[in-house]
């Protein structure tokens, strides 16, 4: 009986002790993040209210830098685009990851496998909203907006490459005829020719979707053009009105490893 009882009292702890609560991350400011499993470390911009509610969701601008913020200094990423221009503006009502690609980590351009992996371990942290996630990303950031897009066609509400085009040629330029799209280009950008932006957002155009991109050529702008780009409050409204019909699924969870 004696055995009986302890056993009772020991379940009972059991079923009494709660979970250690999620770390909490300060709100309205960059917190630099570890690489989660087969992602990269990352920025994270986490709203203010975000603790306020626990059960609202949130909207997503992720970031991916050009090829002078890569290295192992993550706050190298705050020199430019939205880290940069966020430090202006704390009270942002939307969640910002800026992840960091390493010199010489897969050669010299963002891997959208290793982003896929950070997107849904940020999903399974923070209570996002799968029908406002936004990407943008300036010159090599920029290329990989194009790409990652071009491979999820159906994840992201809207897109914004800065300075940037798709090297890729075997996209299907109809896959993205009805995502929301607004690129940037120097007319003087002699790093990316600012032609081939174009020639992107025109073959989209030409697919007749539900939705037009549209493209801003700065006159007289060389390769900087994601200054007046990411300084424009019309482009963050712009980008923050849109919304997914359909939301993007949600991230596959974490496999636990058999015992």
């Amino acid at each position: 009986m004696k055995r009986f009882m302890m056993a009772l009292a020991a379940l009972a702890s059991v079923a009494t002790t709660k979970a250690p609560p999620a770390p909490t991350l300060p709100e309205g400011v960059q917190t630099a993040q570890p690489a989660p499993a087969g992602g990269y470390p990352y920025l994270v911009f986490v709203p203010k209210g975000y603790g306020a509610d626990t059960t609202e969701r949130w909207p997503l601008v992720i970031f991916l830098h050009g090829s002078g913020e890569r290295g192992t200094d993550i706050e190298v990423v705050k020199k430019n685009g939205p880290p940069k221009v966020i430090m202006q503006h704390p009270g942002s009502p939307y969640f910002l990851v800026s992840p960091q690609l390493e010199v010489g980590d897969d050669g010299s351009r963002w891997d959208t496998a290793k982003l896929d992996a950070l997107l849904a371990a940020v999903r399974r942290t923070y209570r996002i909203d799968p029908a406002r996630i936004y990407l943008t990303g300036l010159s090599l950031g920029g290329y990989a907006t194009w790409d990652w897009a071009f491979k999820h066609p159906d994840l992201f509400a809207a897109i914004a490459p800065v300075a940037a085009n798709s090297e890729d040629t075997s996209h299907d330029p109809c896959a993205l005829k009805d995502l929301p799209i607004w690129a940037f280009h120097g007319d003087q950008d002699d790093v990316v020719d600012p032609l081939k932006g174009f020639a992107i957002v025109h073959a989209i155009d030409a697919c007749k979707g539900s939705v037009r991109p549209m493209m801003t050529v700065y006159p007289r702008m060389t390769h900087g053009s994601w200054e007046p780009a990411y300084d424009d409050p019309a482009m963050w409204r712009w980008l923050l009105d849109q919304r997914r019909a359909v939301p993007a699924p949600d991230p596959a969870p974490t496999r636990k490893a058999k015992k």
